[in-house]
């Protein structure tokens, strides 16, 4: 079995049961943005990219009491990549949080890709139902949630590092928007 693969179980097991929006499902589709933005990023390299994109929440703070990328580091020590591969992995993986990086661009093409990807699933359809999903789980209201997307999710298509990133968001920004604007219409600015 490639890494990929001992990756994805690796994620499965440990996003087992989850219902806020950071799941398997989402490291899956993560990793197939990242994959769609690498293919026009040649000077990446695609396994760190890869590996980054899969276990990129599984020492996600708001998750797991972990320091360091701890999980991810003992993954990838289990499964022989080298410490020097593991620290471009890590370093990928420690750049895609928007909280966490406020105003900083990762350092390296691969970390550029991965926080793309990641933020590529925080829009459009799949990032209303994971806003609400994760809303939901954490006890927050609907006026809470929707005050996620002014706060975050609005931001994201305009701060994509890649060319393909920043076209990939047009639609799913464009997608917000409209769905913002028929929600505040529905709710007739009772949230």
């Amino acid at each position: 079995m490639e890494k990929t693969e001992m990756a994805v179980a690796y994620a499965r097991r440990l996003f087992a049961g989850d219902v806020s929006g950071h799941d398997l499902a989402h490291s899956l589709r993560v990793w197939r943005n990242a994959q769609l933005i690498a293919v026009d990023e040649p000077s990446c390299d695609a396994e760190v990219v890869a590996l980054a994109a899969i276990l990129h929440d599984v020492d996600d703070h708001k998750l797991f009491q972990t320091t360091n990328n701890a999980n991810a580091r003992a993954f990838l020590a289990e499964v022989g990549v080298s410490e020097e591969r593991t620290n471009l992995i890590c370093e990928a993986i420690s750049s895609v949080s928007f909280s966490q990086n406020r105003g900083r661009k990762p350092r390296t093409i691969e970390g550029l890709i991965v926080q793309d990807a990641d933020r590529l699933d925080a829009i459009g359809a799949i990032g209303v139902a994971r806003t609400f999903a994760y809303g939901g789980a954490h006890g927050r209201d609907l006026g809470s949630s929707v005050q996620h997307f002014h706060d975050k999710l609005l931001l994201l298509a305009s701060e994509m590092n890649t060319e393909t990133g920043r076209r990939l968001a047009e639609p799913r920004h464009a997608f917000l928007v409209a769905f913002l604007r028929e929600l505040e219409d529905e709710a007739e600015h009772t949230l």
